[in-house]
């Protein structure tokens, strides 16, 4: 028996010899695309759809598996697959080496979190970061921008300016459809919140269907998405109001966001200093460097740190169309139309000291000023957004026509001007993309412009006739100029997105031609005119042509993303005035390098770096040799070259959110050094500033280093927001004849809540603090002035439709060696909903302390000033308001 049991053993054991000799062992590794291990995916061997063996990656992401020995060698597949991560199948072709798995995130799963109950949520999909508005809106809340200034992660500026965990949105889009541009603005004061049902946050967005996942972008976006319902009807808020001291307030709009076709179309009109100018903000406008800009003005102080509501005493009227419509295979017509008109007027006194080595200069005014736009804009788009073709085609029109008048004292001296100025502005953009039968992307671009601009200012009676008229008493003097200009960009791109890199080269040609006339003239008692010097007139010609090259490589990788840019810019530019026998031109030869990259060290959050080197040469007006009377206290001329920049700009970042506990934090430093060939030298007294630009080196070094935080408390139903600030900036100043150098720091930290107590009771508050410190190494004295600006408002909901808001702002800033300033301003208002009607009536007091005057200070350099405006009163109006 024992024989037998040893032979039966003996035959067991060769069997198993023979099939482990026979059997084959596969391993491998999962890791997910930031390189960490995916642990217990599912790994799957199959024949065709049969699995024939199965194991799990451990908790390092490594994985065996037996190959049975009568599997099909021929017809295996390894089948990886774990929740939130896109399903991967490869085939086996041999044993010997591993199969490493590097796993990439299902947008649709892993990276979706949903906040259940009834608690806020967020959605992260993605670059996409989604707010349910009904999680943050509160019953006094009436259009979605009340909305999003609540949302963890969002600040809004006081004009209206959005950024994202520190960064300013590119866009805002309505149901994905570009409808405004960047002047969202319309949106955010228009558009209800009912009707919006998240608000999503893009980044890493790239508007350009073709170039997704191609070129590298580090735009963030906003989107609308707006509710089902809302989709299949006109909305609408249409509100008539009247008030004292003899006010008024009207409003009619009319919005469609259906898929095929969206508008926000109103008239607007108000005299209770609500600025409707600000819908016609463009949020990321940048001036072209080589279009003119306005020479002449009234020479005012500008406006107090206040919210415009608060001094604006105007009479304005807007209306603004806008409408787009979708039509077949992702084409696009857009149209946007606008008229603005307004009488404003300013009153204030001025005191301003600059401090020039151990001496003083002083001035005092009193000014009343008026002032009278009319602004009229139009643009037409086509728009073509196909994954293999795009197109687009934006015809631009503006006409602004501005009168001015200023009624002031200067130094004891009464001046009165009278400014006009008329813009016309005409261009066409053209951009063409196709992608070629070998998947590369050809690029055709084309930029036309027109501008003329001219400008007239008078001054009476007998300014300064010491200065301008030989010390010989006289009428007025009168400034005219003009600057017409002609330009065009034309460039052809080719882009070859070859693996994981897209190499992109382009090659171009801009033109532009310029003209710069003046003249400055005196006119005697006797009524007869002359010009105030043989050089107060300027017929300035000019022209720059350049040829310029450029290679782009982009690496849109789901760890890194970067991008390295290498243009190669040829200029030409001759510039030349008959009179002061001036004919002079200069060609360069420029290498402008730029670079980004960005590290996504985990699902959410990254790291980022920028750096910049650019040369850029100076305009028209910075050559032209006649005097110039700008305002009643700036003379200026130029006695240089061509000035020559070269400004080199670095920065770093790192940018962190929680979507599931609602926390976003970000960091940014940021360093930049201008050198230039040229410096302004300006000439000052009590009465006049004369300047003139000297060939002298010129550098100027800031450093920016900023944080910001917000936090949603779920106990506390409360968004947190806190931010800090540091900068510094050295530059040299001439004046007088003394070479000053200055360092002007500032610092500032803000905080905030937002508070959902309940659906009766919400409040906010927000304080932010701010020192300016201006100190010269020539001087030992150094100026400084601090502020701090608090906010802070609540909302009561006693009934369902009885809603009561009181706010409040309080202004502190202490000065050296003067009295401290303290304002403090509240407003209260309360609406009524008629329950079975779409009304709402409402009653409002604005500066409820009825405070009629407020004094702002600035320093900048060494330059302290402080104006004393007046401001509209208490200004109490009633509000009908119906809903379509």
């Amino acid at each position: 028996m024992r024989a037998l049991h040893k032979w039966v053993g003996a035959f067991i054991f060769w069997m198993l010899m023979v099939v482990l000799c026979h059997a084959q062992t596969i391993k491998g590794t999962v890791i997910d695309s930031l390189n960490k291990p995916v642990p217990f995916a599912s790994v799957n061997l199959k024949s065709g759809n049969l699995i024939v063996a199965y194991t799990t990656s451990g908790d390092k992401g490594v994985f065996t598996l037996q190959v049975p020995a009568d599997a099909d060698k021929s017809k295996l597949q390894l089948e990886i697959s774990s929740i939130g991560y896109k399903k991967e199948v490869r085939p086996v072709v041999g044993f010997n080496t591993p199969y490493n798995f590097k796993m990439s995130g299902a947008v649709h799963q892993l990276q979706t979190v949903t906040i259940k109950n009834n608690r806020p949520q967020l959605r992260l999909g993605g670059d996409t970061l989604s707010y349910k508005v009904s999680d943050f809106a509160s019953a006094q809340d009436r259009v979605i921008g009340d909305v999003i200034k609540k949302l963890p992660g969002i600040d809004v500026a006081k004009d209206g300016k959005i950024s994202y965990n520190g960064k300013s949105i590119s866009n805002l889009y309505i149901g994905g459809d570009n409808l405004l541009d960047d002047k969202y603005n319309v949106a955010t004061s228009s558009i209800p919140h009912g009707v919006v049902d998240e608000v999503q946050v893009m980044e890493n967005h790239q508007p350009i269907k073709m170039l997704k996942d191609k070129v590298v972008s580090d735009d963030v976006a906003l989107n609308l998405t707006i509710k089902k319902d809302a989709k299949l009807q006109l909305v609408g808020q249409e509100t008539a109001g009247a008030g004292l001291p003899g006010n008024y307030y009207g409003e009619l709009n009319g919005m469609m966001f259906k898929d095929k076709y969206k508008a926000i179309n109103y008239i607007k009109g108000n005299n209770v200093g609500t600025d409707v100018s600000n819908d016609l903000l463009s949020h990321n406008f940048s001036q072209d460097p080589d279009k003119p800009n306005t020479v002449l003005s009234l020479g005012t102080a500008g406006d107090p740190d206040l919210p415009r509501n608060r001094y604006l005493f105007n009479r304005s009227g807007l209306v603004n169309l806008n409408n787009l419509v979708n039509l077949k295979n992702n084409t696009q017509l857009r149209a946007n139309l606008s008229y603005f008109h307004d009488g404003q007027r300013q009153e204030y006194d001025k005191t301003s000291q600059i401090k020039i080595g151990g001496t003083n200069i002083n001035y005092t005014e009193n000014q009343y000023n008026q002032r009278r736009p009319d602004v009229l804009h139009g643009q037409f788009l086509i728009n073509v957004n196909q994954p293999k073709y795009y197109l687009n085609n934006s015809f631009v029109t503006d006409y602004n026509h501005n009168t001015g008048y200023s009624s002031l004292i200067s130094n004891g001296a009464p001046v009165n001007q009278r400014l006009k100025d008329n813009l016309l502005d005409i261009s066409n953009e053209f951009n063409m993309m196709r992608t070629l039968k070998n998947n590369n992307i050809l690029e055709v671009y084309s930029n036309l412009n027109h501008t003329t601009e001219p400008e007239n200012l008078v001054i009476d009676p007998n300014l300064n006739p010491g200065t301008f008229n030989g010390g010989t008493n006289y009428s007025s003097l009168t400034q005219n100029t003009n600057i017409p200009n002609w330009s065009t960009n034309n460039y052809v791109s080719y882009r070859v997105p070859s693996g994981s890199i897209t190499q992109s080269y382009r090659a171009g040609f801009s033109a532009i031609k310029q003209t710069l006339s003046s003249d400055l003239t005196v006119t005697q008692l006797n009524g007869s005119t002359n010009l105030f010097s043989d050089t107060a007139r300027n017929n300035l010609n000019w022209r720059r042509n350049r040829l310029y090259g450029e290679a782009s490589y982009d690496y849109p990788g789901a760890v890194w993303k970067v991008n390295v840019t290498l243009p190669l810019n040829f200029q030409d530019t001759h510039y030349d005035d008959g009179f002061y026998k001036l004919d002079k031109g200069l060609s360069r030869l420029y290498f402008n390098p730029r670079a980004s990259v960005k590290f996504q060290s985990g699902i959410e959050n990254y790291f980022t770096a920028n750096y910049s080197f650019r040369n850029s040469i100076g305009n028209i007006q910075d050559v032209y040799r006649g005097y110039i009377l700008s305002n009643y206290r700036s003379l200026g001329a130029n006695n240089a070259d061509l000035t020559e920049r070269q400004s080199q700009n670095a920065g770093i970042g790192f940018n962190y959110h929680k979507a599931i506990t609602l926390f976003f934090f970000g960091l940014n430093a940021s360093y930049s050094h201008i050198y230039a060939n040229t410096i302004s030298s300006s000439l000052l007294s009590n009465n006049i500033t004369q300047r003139i630009v000297l060939p002298f080196d010129n550098n100027i070094d800031s450093w920016n280093f900023s944080g910001n935080t917000s936090k949603y408390s779920f106990p506390l139903r409360t968004t947190f927001s806190a931010g800090l600030s540091y900068s510094t900036t050295k530059l040299n100043q001439i004046q007088n004849g003394q070479t000053l150098p200055y360092n002007t720091i500032s610092k500032s930290a803000s905080l905030g809540a937002d508070t959902k107590a309940s659906k009766a009771v919400n409040f906010s508050y927000r304080a932010a603090y701010s020192q300016t410190v201006s100190k010269s190494s020539a001087v030992a004295t150094s100026s400084k002035f601090e502020r701090l600006i608090q906010t802070g408002s609540v909302n009561y909901a006693p009934l369902t439709n009885l809603f009561l808001t009181v706010s409040g702002d309080h202004y502190f800033t202490h000065q050296e060696s003067a009295n401290d300033l303290k304002y403090i301003f509240a407003d209260a208002s309360v609406r009524y909903k008629f329950k079975k009607t779409k009304l709402d009536l409402e009653l409002s007091a604005q500066n409820l302390f009825d405070t009629k005057t407020y004094t702002a200070v600035y320093l900048s350099a060494n330059v302290y000033t402080s104006s004393t405006y007046t401001i509209p009163g208490r200004i109490v109006l009633a509000k009908l308001m119906f809903n379509l």
